[in-house]
């Protein structure tokens, strides 16, 4: 017999959802088959059998769990009787919280008959706010998470009584009503706490420069005709930016103990994505060595799995830097956070239309800002500089970057 254990597959989540069993109880699978779909608080992971067996599964869909956590075994045979086995923190040996043997944690409220399945931390939500089951199961969802719970208080109008009323909008003031407060998602609770690690461990500057894209994107709209595949100046961006692996290797470093650094061997950037459903940053791998298409095609399939809010933690694991997307119009100047395992991080501002002195006239020109955050522990301050500068030439001079086929 083979216990099945939760593997760890982040370091900023300390519990994941069970989403699906991805093979039946009892089914026979062999070492490798996907068995099993968890939900990390930014990704969705396929979970492969350790060894051959019979599956028993101990957690109910739904079910929350932790790393380490036995939530089904691997039976020789069909026939062989489940064993004890050593309990995990946290749960029972069966995997169930409260360690009550052969009784899987609940994945659905009481009464429900709808086959829809609402995890713990939902459910709970639920049951505070006083939602209508029937407006949960109007979203279409297999799985309700606390996610899709805390959409339909987002979208909740606000009681005509209370609006209407000053005393009782008072009175729940007062009372420190669940109404008055904003439940942070558990993507953004795992971005918090990022953030807070990251201002609370580096000691981050920031250095900024005005690069003119007007070259750039230019030739941006052009590819973008003959790649067909959108290509903007976030794709430029990170293209340029892997080509400087090789004379700045400090900044894809990863920090070690001690007064050292590890190398990167390749250039991946990470990019962030935020559609509305939480922030993601997915890795465009090798950035440097690929051509200019196969990054725009990775860029546009992260937006598309942004909008489901599909993303495999493989996905989002391994950046040696990160690019952070400020390209809504009006905003001139960004600083990027330093994340944990990085030197730096790259801000990217909005194309913003210039005038400037050209010969004995004026001309129209694009421009935006280039920021980079920096851990001053390995970076100094030239050396931002000389690093912002080979990038602002190879954008403004894109032909020296790009191949034909770029």
């Amino acid at each position: 017999m083979t216990e099945f254990r939760v593997p760890k597959l982040n370091n900023n989540d300390t519990s994941y959802v069970l989403v699906e069993w991805l093979a039946e109880d009892g089914q026979e699978v062999r070492d490798g088959d996907p068995i099993v779909l968890l939900e990390t608080s930014k990704a969705t992971e396929e979970v492969e059998a350790p060894a051959d067996g019979v599956l028993r599964r101990l957690l109910a869909e739904g079910a929350e769990c932790e790393p380490g956590q036995v939530i089904a075994r691997l039976l020789a045979s069909a026939d062989e009787p489940p064993a004890e086995t050593t309990e995990t923190p946290g749960a029972g040996s069966d995997g169930n919280p409260d360690g009550n043997p052969g009784e899987p944690q609940a994945s659905t409220p009481p009464g429900d008959v709808s086959g829809v399945i609402v995890t713990a931390p939902a459910r709970e939500l639920i049951e505070a706010h006083g939602i209508a089951m029937e407006r949960v199961y109007a979203l279409g969802r297999k799985v309700i998470r606390r996610t899709d719970v805390e959409e339909l208080l987002g979208a909740q109008e606000p009681s005509p009584a209370v609006a209407d009323d000053a005393t009782a909008e008072d009175d729940a003031t007062a009372g420190d009503d669940d109404a008055q407060w904003i439940t942070l998602s558990r993507a953004q609770q795992r971005t918090a706490e990022v953030v807070e690690r990251s201002r609370r461990e580096i000691p981050a500057a920031f250095t900024a420069m005005n690069v003119d894209v007007t070259e750039v994107l230019s030739l941006a709209r052009d590819l973008t005709r003959r790649l067909r595949t959108l290509v903007g100046l976030p794709e430029m961006v990170v293209k340029a930016a892997g080509g400087l692996l090789d004379r700045f290797p400090m900044f894809f470093a990863q920090p070690g103990p001690g007064p050292r650094a590890r190398r990167a061997a390749t250039a991946d950037v990470g990019v962030t994505v935020d559609v509305g459903r939480g922030l993601f940053i997915p890795v465009v791998r090798d950035a440097g060595n690929r051509p200019l298409a196969e990054i725009a095609g990775d860029l546009v399939g992260f937006r598309k799995t942004a909008l489901t809010g599909s993303f495999r933690e493989r996905d989002l694991q391994g950046g040696a830097i990160t690019l952070t997307l400020h390209t809504h119009d009006g905003i001139v100047f960004a600083v990027p956070i330093v994340f944990p395992g990085q030197t730096c991080a790259l801000s990217l501002t909005a194309p913003r239309t210039e005038v400037v002195q050209d010969g004995p006239g004026f001309a129209v020109r694009k421009t935006a800002t280039v920021g980079l955050a920096y851990d001053h522990r390995y970076i100094n301050g030239r050396d931002a500089a000389e690093f912002l500068g080979e990038l602002r030439t190879a954008l403004e001079s894109p032909a020296r970057f790009l191949t034909e086929n770029g």
